[in-house]
């Protein structure tokens, strides 16, 4: 997998990916910068974008979303619940909801798709040839917060209790929406969110 990582600029700083299939399609998880940002990068690449994949609809996460498929026509993943709570979830009515299997292949890749509410009603976390890009639910050390509209701190811990036994190496990488990238095993040793400390 052909992973390029861009931070969206203040005041977001939203950690964002680019993916590059061996078929030169382009998948952007979280697309919140300047749509700008990633069609260079694929034209520079000589990728197409063809996916676009949302672990949530907060706004910091989807700022790119509506121009980018406008105009690469890129199918869009998300959750419908989370595209019809404003203000804090902007987008429209657009894209389409996760396979219901929790399997969606593109090319030569396959991503597994976990349900995660709790930061959201509708957030998931996907994970990917060693790397689980687990949005605003798991950070490193931490998780995401459960005071925003929508958000549950109950769903949080039945969420974050699913991550910590999922059938995953501990040398998976995490990659949370903001701030520090981090390993399962590290969260699963020491970060008390997911330990259940907190509750």
């Amino acid at each position: 997998m052909n992973l390029i990582h861009i931070t969206a600029s203040a005041p977001l700083f939203t950690n964002t990916f680019l993916i590059l299939t061996q078929a030169g399609h382009g998948i952007v998880i979280d697309p919140a910068a300047d749509p700008e940002v990633y069609l260079r990068r694929l034209k520079q690449e000589g990728a197409q974008l063809t996916h676009i994949l949302l672990t949530h609809g907060h706004y910091d996460h989807v700022g790119a979303v509506v121009e980018l498929e406008k105009q690469t026509g890129a199918a869009v993943y998300v959750e419908p619940v989370d595209t019809a709570k404003p203000p804090m979830f902007p987008l429209p009515r657009i894209g389409k909801a996760y396979p219901e299997d929790g399997i969606l292949r593109i090319d030569e890749l396959e991503f597994r798709i976990w349900h995660t509410p709790g930061h959201t009603p509708g957030s998931v976390c996907l994970y990917c040839d060693g790397v689980l890009f687990s949005g605003d639910t798991l950070f490193a050390g931490s998780c995401g917060r459960v005071d925003l509209p929508g958000g549950s701190a109950a769903e949080m811990r039945r969420s974050l209790s699913m991550l910590a036994k999922l059938p995953l190496p501990g040398e998976t990488k995490v990659m949370p929406g903001h701030e520090y990238f981090s390993t399962l095993g590290e969260e699963r040793r020491q970060n008390p969110y997911l330990l259940g400390e907190w509750y």
